[in-house]
């Protein structure tokens, strides 16, 4: 999350998309290289909150501490991944127009037929998420509510896209980089 993208930082270009999508309450949730994450963020609008189960809860237990996080009013969130630099703007105003046409408890993205991120979980299910155990994973989640899911059909294959490799940083990352 902190290797170079374009003039900032894989996470900060992340926060800056969801900022210019008009999100608000953008929480960033820490685990290894806490401080180095925190330090970025300072002249961001966002919060962070650290997971300390990030060494063994994997992203299950990030997802409950970015909920447990949440202001009280909040009706839903996003479901976002912090090495997924090439997301667009676009995307994310999708998948917050369709929650706030829809008011569907699930909001998910699609290209090709294939989930991608940022999805959108509204607070009637945050329960269900809040009391899963690792090894669990969102993707099980998803499968559990499969049929309240509303799809988007988007044509951005930058929705199924993250950092997980090397060779996927060297394949997506700007030429600027």
């Amino acid at each position: 999350m902190l290797l170079p993208w374009g003039n900032t930082t894989v996470i900060e270009q992340v926060v800056s998309v969801f900022v210019s999508a008009g999100v608000d309450d953008i929480i960033v949730v820490t685990g290894g290289h806490k401080a180095e994450i925190e330090s970025r963020m300072v002249n961001h609008p966002v919060r962070t909150v650290h997971n300390d189960e990030y060494a063994s809860g994997e992203m299950l237990s990030s997802l409950q501490c970015g909920l447990r996080a949440l202001k009280p009013q909040a009706e839903a969130t996003l479901v976002a991944l912090g090495d997924q630099p090439q997301v667009l703007e676009r995307s994310v105003r999708m998948v917050c127009e369709a929650f706030r046409t829809m008011k569907s408890n699930l909001v998910v993205p699609s290209y090709q037929m294939r989930r991608g991120h940022p999805w959108l979980v509204a607070r009637p299910l945050w329960d269900d998420l809040l009391r899963m155990k690792s090894p669990q994973s969102p993707r099980e989640f998803l499968n559990e509510h499969k049929n309240e899911i509303h799809y988007i059909n988007m044509d951005d294959p930058n929705i199924l896209a993250d950092l997980d490799t090397p060779e996927d940083y060297q394949k997506w990352r700007p030429k600027n980089s």
